[in-house]
C-alpha cells in the first residue's frame, strides 16, 4: 500500500528530512585524506545527536553503522573500519534519520580532495540523473517516468544502472512502497498522487551494471571494480512542481548542544 501524507504528516517530516541532508553537507565537508571511515561514522553519529535525531540505519536488519560509506567501487551500504580515505578516492554517503517519528533520507558522492576526469563525470551525471527523475515526480506521471529519464541521461552518457537496488517510498518506515527502479523494468508501474513521498536514489556504475556483495554482507560493489556513485533525495510529489525535502537549507529548528 502507498502511503499518503496529510499536511500534518508533512509538517513532522520536513523537519527530518532538514535534519537529514544538513547532516549529509556536515559529514561530506568533513572529508579529508587520512581519515578513517570509522571516524567519519563516528562523526556522522555526533551530528546526528547535535541535532537531536536518531540514525535510522543503526541496527535497521542489523546495520552495524551509523551511515553507509561505500569507497571507489563500493556501490552502497558499505561498513565503516579502518580504511583510510585516500586523495582521489570518491565517497558515497548516506545518511537516514529519525526525527519526529519520521525518516529522512538522502546521498552524496563526494571527491576526497578532488579526483580524475572519469570519477568527476560520473558523479556529475548520476547528479544530474537524480534532478531529471524529480523532475518527473509530479501528479499524473508514473514511477516509470522517473525510471525512464533516469536510466535515459545514464546510458547516453555511456555509463550503466545498478539494478538490484532501487529507489522506494519513504515515511515513518525506511522502506515504504512503491519501489522506483532506476531502469524501465517492463512491469506495471503505480501513478503518481500528490502526498507521495519518494527517496528517488540512481546508483550509477563506470562500467557494467554487475554488482556483488562481500563476505560482510552489507557492502555492495561492482563486479569489474569499476567505479560508483549515488546520489539522492527525499522528494514529495505536489500538486505542481515537486518538492525537494532534504535541503539542508530548509532546516527550520534550532540545533540542540
Amino acid at each position: 500500500m502507498i502511503v499518503i501524507k496529510n499536511e500534518r504528516d508533512l509538517e513532522a517530516m520536513r523537519p527530518a528530512c532538514a535534519v537529514a541532508g544538513v547532516v549529509l553537507s556536515e559529514v561530506a565537508n568533513y572529508i579529508r585524506p587520512g581519515l578513517t571511515t570509522i571516524e567519519l561514522d563516528e562523526y556522522a553519529a555526533a551530528r546526528i545527536r547535535h541535532h537531536g535525531a536518531k540514525s535510522a540505519f543503526l541496527g535497521y536488519r542489523k546495520y552495524p553503522c551509523h551511515i553507509c560509506i561505500s569507497v571507489n567501487e563500493q556501490v552502497v551500504h558499505g561498513i565503516a573500519g579502518p580504511k583510510q580515505l585516500r586523495l582521489g578516492d570518491i565517497v558515497s554517503l548516506d545518511v537516514g534519520v529519525i526525527y519526529n517519528g519520521f525518516i529522512g533520507d538522502n546521498a552524496r558522492t563526494v571527491a576526497v580532495g578532488g579526483c580524475g576526469v572519469l570519477a568527476q563525470k560520473l558523479m556529475d551525471v548520476t547528479e544530474k540523473s537524480l534532478h531529471m527523475g524529480i523532475a518527473q515526480a509530479v501528479p499524473g506521471n508514473r514511477v516509470v517516468d522517473i525510471s525512464r529519464a533516469v536510466q535515459q541521461y545514464v546510458e547516453s552518457n555511456g555509463f550503466s544502472v545498478v539494478r538490484e537496488f532501487v529507489g522506494h517510498g519513504v515515511g515513518r518506515s525506511m522502506h515504504e512502497e512503491p519501489q522506483i527502479p532506476n531502469y524501465v523494468d517492463g512491469k506495471s508501474s503505480p501513478k503518481l498522487r500528490a502526498g507521495m513521498t519518494l527517496a528517488i536514489e540512481p546508483m550509477v556504475n563506470a562500467g557494467a551494471a554487475a554488482v556483488k556483495i562481500l563476505n560482510d554482507g552489507w557492502t555492495v560493489v561492482t563486479q569489474d571494480g569499476s567505479l560508483s556513485a549515488h546520489f539522492e533525495h527525499t522528494v514529495l510529489v505536489t500538486e505542481s512542481e515537486p518538492e525537494i525535502m532534504t535541503c539542508a537549507e530548509k532546516l527550520p529548528l534550532k540545533s540542540k548542544a
